[in-house]
């Protein structure tokens, strides 16, 4: 619809995503000139909506951002308290010692936190320094300049019909036009990868992988509840399927937050994460905990986990990629919050600085230099190896050379592994399913383990119908014709939401996309084996309405 007339808006910096980067980035420009004009745009129908995290947060960033939060009421209330790793079997459990594990890997001073919540608290301290907030606002494509540089972005547009039409009810929407834009959209956020095709800024780099975590939230009998436990577990139920883990983290008012993260690296096609997840909770030490209970929550996201030989370039003309746009999780350690805002902080400073000194449209060099020479940098570097070891040698061998390479990386700061690589993209390593057996997954009992649909419900997913589906075929040939003969339809399993499906028989069948189910995760995005679903933002306050994760 390039023939549609809108309106603009000028402002300083126009921030994508009021996640904890974004808004870090945003109040530390306010911190910095109370008089910079800073709009920050959000998708989801509220800050916080779509927020998914584990999360125990390391506090280093918000002391940097807000030394005073305690003081300010901030909701990060619960200490780490102890700190467990198991490795599972089918029916019992290994303690892993605490002291052979570098020091990285101590939650001691760490915070079990909803980080839904933590952003709707760092959006009010944003706002009372000034900086605008529109949520409900997805940013559709990015606006460019006659340089070639990014201008802007679209943001607002509604009404769009099924077939692509304008609606009766259609809004087009505005521009908003800044000196610098921030993406900071999470994991493969989708103007993030078209900024980063354009500029060809992943050249030289690994191919980015990814997880798909799932997280449940259950009340639990206030007998077994330990507030301040954190439980990490390897093992069964995924074995040599996939790599990946839980973490079940005991908050406050009785409430356990249960997830579970698989690396979406599999070759297997019939690997489905989500009954992973679900057969996961009747371990023993699970299915105790969880007797009495109610689940309360449900949700689902990519997270981002090639680490720091998968960082693309970070700036082109007008434009900084923050946090998970970037990928800065520190695997080992299943924490990213803490990077996302300091890089935050760092691409505000660079900003000002250019802003001060009259610029406008250029690259932002020195935001790029401090989060890879800095504190991100740091973080990174030294479990840089962690995540290809996984991939390459399976759990036993990476737990043992994984762990002598972060002392390695600790003590004397370097590796006698060098930087490893990871070869092909999660998408790529999928093999035919001819080469794999089927897995038998039992059926959910109602009681600790749940349908996709019966999940999707407790995340209060809702969009609007009647526009077009927000999930895209470049071929709408290839899921019938390819994806089910030779990879046994894997997107009916990969999707955590029941999002697709192949309905009918032979001659007959038909891939049916249940756009309406999706919780914005965008593993479909990533491991297609085709790649050709394309993940684009539906219009804005559509998807989850995550209340506390």
């Amino acid at each position: 619809m390039a023939d549609i007339e809108r309106e603009a808006m000028e402002y300083d910096v126009v921030i994508v995503g009021a996640g904890p980067a974004g808004l870090s980035a945003a109040i530390r420009l306010k911190q910095l000139d109370a008089d910079i004009n800073v709009v920050v745009l959000e998708k989801g129908s509220e800050v916080g909506a779509h927020i998914l995290s584990g999360a125990v947060l390391d506090p280093i960033g918000i002391d940097r951002l807000i030394p005073d939060w305690k003081e300010k009421g901030a909701p990060i209330t619960v200490p780490v308290k102890e700190d467990k790793f198991y490795m599972l079997g089918e029916a019992g459990q290994l303690r892993i010692p605490n002291f052979p594990m570098p020091p990285l890997m101590n939650n001691h001073g760490n915070y079990i936190v909803s980080m839904g919540n933590v952003c709707r608290w760092m959006a009010e301290q944003a706002e009372e320094l000034g900086v605008e907030i529109f949520p409900g606002m997805a940013c559709s494509e990015i606006v460019y300049g006659d340089k070639g540089e990014v201008k802007g972005v679209v943001a607002g547009e509604f009404g769009i019909s099924a077939d692509g039409t304008k609606g009766d009810g259609y809004e087009p929407g505005m521009e908003l036009h800044g000196k610098y834009v921030f993406l900071s959209e999470g994991v493969r956020g989708s103007l993030s990868k078209q900024v980063i095709e354009k500029f060809d800024l992943a050249k030289g780099k690994e191919p980015q992988k990814y997880g798909i975590g799932m997280k449940e939230i259950w009340e639990i009998d206030p007998a077994k509840h330990k507030e301040g436990s954190v439980t990490h577990t390897m093992g069964w139920p995924l074995e040599k399927n996939a790599g990946g883990g839980s973490f079940i983290y005991h908050l406050d008012n009785n409430q356990v937050y249960v997830g579970f993260v698989v690396h979406l690296g599999y070759k297997n096609p019939h690997v489905f994460p989500y009954m992973e997840f679900q057969r996961f909770k009747h371990h023993p030490i699970v299915a105790d905990l969880l007797e009495g209970g109610k689940r309360v929550a449900y949700g689902a996201r990519a997270i981002t986990e090639g680490g720091y030989q998968s960082m693309p370039k970070m700036t082109a003309p007008g434009v900084a990629l923050l946090g998970c746009s970037v990928g800065m999780v520190n695997v080992p350690r299943i924490k990213g919050n803490h990077n996302a805002m300091i890089s935050g902080m760092i691409a505000a400073e660079s900003a000002h600085a250019a802003i001060k000194a009259g610029r406008s449209g250029d690259e932002l060099p020195g935001y790029e230099a401090e989060v890879r020479d800095g504190a991100i940098g740091r973080d990174l570097r030294a479990v840089r190896n962690v995540k290809p070891m996984w991939s390459k040698w399976g759990l036993t061998a990476s737990l043992a050379f994984g762990g002598f390479d972060m002392w390695c990386n600790t003590l004397f700061g370097g590796s006698l592994f060098g930087t490893m690589g990871h070869g092909k993209s999660d998408a790529e390593v999928t093999e035919p399913a001819s080469k794999h057996k089927e897995i038998d997954y039992p059926k959910p009992d109602g009681k600790l383990s749940f349908d996709r649909l019966t999940n999707v419900a407790f995340s209060f997913t809702n969009h609007e119908e009647s526009q077009p589906a927000h999930l895209k075929l470049k071929d709408a040939s290839i899921p019938v014709d390819v994806n089910l003969p030779t990879y046994a339809g894997p997107s009916a399993r990969y999707c955590p939401a029941g999002v697709y499906e192949f309905v009918g028989e032979g001659a007959d069948t038909k891939f049916q996309i249940n756009f309406q189910n999706c919780v914005h995760c965008k593993t479909c995005d990533i491991k297609d084996p085709s790649q050709n679903i394309v993940w684009t933002t539906p219009q804005g306050g559509d998807g989850p309405n995550y209340p506390n994760m």
